[in-house]
């Protein structure tokens, strides 16, 4: 998710729960193809810890999509983000899915399902790096189910490009997180694959709150994995098979979100990202117990990371008291 799963985050739910496979935040081959690299590298940044990791893309430009794959496939993104020898990504995603108003009216992600040329060209040029340096090397697209209306023709399209990896999100571009994800029609997919391409490992996401309801669903529609993106909002736990996150105290969670602060601060040290960035994560650690309100609105104010850390000190001083 953009802005959100970063380095940093990852790290936190890994350390809590870890997933079976880390995505990276989705950032524009355009932009890294441009005068703008230095500013969007960051969105790559992983750690050791974080594995297997794909990198999430995005654009416009079949011929950017091409050398990008090709710095992802051989290791050069990873050289230039200062990672040891043999430390690199584990695939490519590409997001046709995204339903941000301004990257629609750009003609990316979710727009090309209305596209199918320039989507076929994208495809196409990722596969071709990827098959000049290492043609083990997998290829995914994440998407949704149309993007003004549900439209199948897009997944019969999508499979007859042989992806080694399709996640489908059970809503159109259109409907946004506003209605229910409709898991039917991702087993409607599935069952297409199973004609199209049986190879195709097919991912359902929309609405999994836990480990156990993502596999209720994988089993009953008979996919081959479950996504989980928002649903960690309400617990960074939500990998695990037993969470405990219910059973936290208020004391654990603020210690969790001190924990975040502080890898935040240690891994942006030249003010990378804007401290603002950790507002999107103040809900998920700072709630039910008296104050709760008051201390978000400061937490939410502050402008350092040592700000943060010192509100949330004193806060837990408070409830020992």
């Amino acid at each position: 998710m953009d802005d959100v799963t970063d380095t940093v985050f990852r790290q936190i739910v890994g350390n809590c729960a870890p997933p079976d496979i880390y995505f990276t935040e989705f950032v524009n081959v355009d932009g890294l193809q441009s005068v703008g690299r230095q500013k969007l590298l960051k969105r790559l940044q992983f750690t050791p810890e974080e594995q297997p990791l794909i990198a999430q893309i995005w654009g416009k430009t079949p011929e950017n999509y091409y050398k990008t794959a090709k710095e992802i496939v051989d290791g050069s993104f990873a050289k230039e983000l200062g990672l040891k020898n043999g430390l690199n990504f584990a695939g490519i995603d590409i997001n046709m899915g995204c339903p941000d108003k301004a990257v629609l009216k750009n003609g990316c992600c979710a727009a090309l399902i209305d596209n199918r040329v320039l989507a076929g060209e994208i495809i196409e040029a990722v596969k071709r790096a990827v098959e000049e340096i290492n043609p083990n090397f997998p290829v995914s697209v994440k998407t949704r189910v149309g993007l003004k209306v549900v439209d199948l023709s897009w997944f019969e399209f999508l499979l007859k490009h042989k992806l080694n990896m399709l996640t489908i999100h059970g809503r159109t571009a259109k409907q946004m997180s506003k209605v229910p994800a409709d898991w039917d029609l991702i087993g409607e997919v599935r069952k297409m694959r199973d004609v199209l391409c049986p190879e195709t490992k097919i991912v359902g996401n929309g609405d999994v709150m836990n480990r156990e309801q993502g596999e209720e669903l994988a089993k009953k529609y008979k996919l081959d994995g479950i996504m989980i993106g928002r649903g960690v909002f309400h617990d960074p736990f939500v990998f695990s098979a037993e969470s405990p996150w219910e059973t936290y105290s208020k004391e654990q969670r603020i210690e969790l979100y001190t924990k975040h602060v502080k890898l935040f601060a240690k891994t942006w040290q030249n003010n990378e990202r804007s401290v603002k960035t950790l507002n999107k994560f103040c809900k998920i650690y700072i709630q039910n117990f008296p104050g709760v309100k008051e201390l978000r609105e400061k937490l939410m104010n502050a402008n350092l990371t040592d700000e943060l850390l010192m509100l949330l000190e004193n806060k837990k001083a408070s409830l020992s008291d």
